[in-house]
């Protein structure tokens, strides 16, 4: 398998830039996860990885070679679609031989190829079969194993699960992640579904407008957002956003909410204006002697929890508290904060505030 840097990434396509100077790192053997919204890059990302597309400007290294200019035919690089991309007319053991058989390899080996990679996806008993009559989830598997079966420096694989209906889309992607544990294969993997990023991912890039936004592992992602976009993007429900004037200095540990001081991580850094302080619905308590306020709007049952929603003097709120919190709305309950878990973010710029929990945050650049 094989290290993949990119280096200054660019694309445009006429006037429009659709990757606006990316640098990132795959190291070998990694699963690595691009993930955003619709538009904001990653996709095109994934195709100049692949040779699919070549770059405007920057370079492309896979395995200490520079391929930035080189077509897909010169990368030994396999690629998945979403849609599966099989030869309908062909059985399930042509779908995978395929590749190897283009490249003139012996009967005997690719035979054996075939029955090893059928083995590992579990797939041998449909081996004879035609990939018209299979269900999403088995012609994914068929997919999967015509793009292992040369054994490539790198994966390429782009929303492979989007077809497949949500309880089997998550059967798969653990069976995804079992499957690359085994094989140690460096995987770029392309999703908007951050749930799927968090689970399956080893490291994380987030994508908004061509720009990356936040680059790290995804428990570092969840916990010190760099930016107001990575913070609301990730996690569900989102991070809470409450708006105030303020003012913070390096060393100072305190913001003012109203008539309320509030603790936040010790700043670094000295900033002022219109200010977000930035918490997760989980490190919200409710507790009727704080003095920080807010009214109960409504709730919702999620089983062993509940997400609480309340209106607070600097904006909406919502709190996972433990389902048997007895609460109703129209009431008035204090909110605790866990100090240590609040983010502050710059509204005018939309980042993080530099604390000691965000000096490696790996903000946007």
């Amino acid at each position: 398998m094989a290290e993949i840097v990119i280096k200054n990434l660019r694309k445009e396509f006429g006037s429009f830039t659709a990757v606006k100077s990316s640098s990132f790192t795959v190291e070998d053997g990694e699963f690595f996860m691009l993930l955003g919204p619709s538009g904001c890059g990653k996709t095109t990302t994934l195709r100049m990885i692949a040779g699919l597309e070549l770059p405007t400007s920057g370079e492309i290294w896979i395995d200490g070679e520079e391929v930035a200019q080189k077509p897909a035919s010169q990368r030994d690089i396999a690629f998945v679609f979403q849609m599966f991309a099989l030869y309908p007319h062909l059985s399930v053991r042509k779908n995978i031989s395929y590749p190897l058989v283009s490249q003139g390899m012996p009967k005997a080996q690719v035979a054996a190829k075939v029955a090893e990679v059928a083995r590992i996806l579990g797939i041998e008993h449909l081996l004879d079969k035609g990939v018209s009559g299979l269900s999403g989830g088995d012609r994914q598997r068929v997919a999967l194993g015509r793009a292992i079966v040369r054994k490539p420096a790198a994966f390429m694989m782009d929303e492979p699960l989007g077809a497949l209906d949500a309880e089997f889309r998550e059967h798969m992607a653990e069976e995804l992640r079992a499957l690359h544990d085994r094989m140690k294969a460096t995987t770029v993997y392309v999703t908007h579904d951050q749930l799927e990023a968090m689970q399956m991912g080893d490291k994380i890039v987030v994508m908004n407008h061509g720009v990356i936004e936040q680059f790290g592992r995804p428990q570092e992602i969840y916990d010190k957002p760099a930016t107001m976009f990575v913070a609301e993007f990730i996690g569900s429900p989102p991070m809470n956003f409450l708006r105030f004037e303020g003012h913070v200095r390096p060393g100072n540990d305190h913001v003012r909410l109203g008539s309320v001081d509030l603790r936040v991580p010790v700043q670094h850094e000295d900033a002022g204006g219109q200010l977000v302080f930035g918490v997760r619905p989980e490190h919200v308590t409710l507790d009727d002697h704080a003095s920080y306020r807010g009214r109960v709007i409504a709730s919702e049952y999620l089983g062993t929890t509940q997400i609480i929603t309340l209106d607070t003097p600097n904006g909406p709120l919502k709190a996972r508290v433990p389902s048997g919190r007895v609460v109703n709305p129209g009431e008035t309950t204090g909110l605790l904060f866990t100090p240590e878990k609040v983010t502050l973010f710059d509204e005018a710029h939309g980042r993080a505030l530099k604390s000691a929990l965000h000096d490696e945050g790996g903000a946007r650049g």
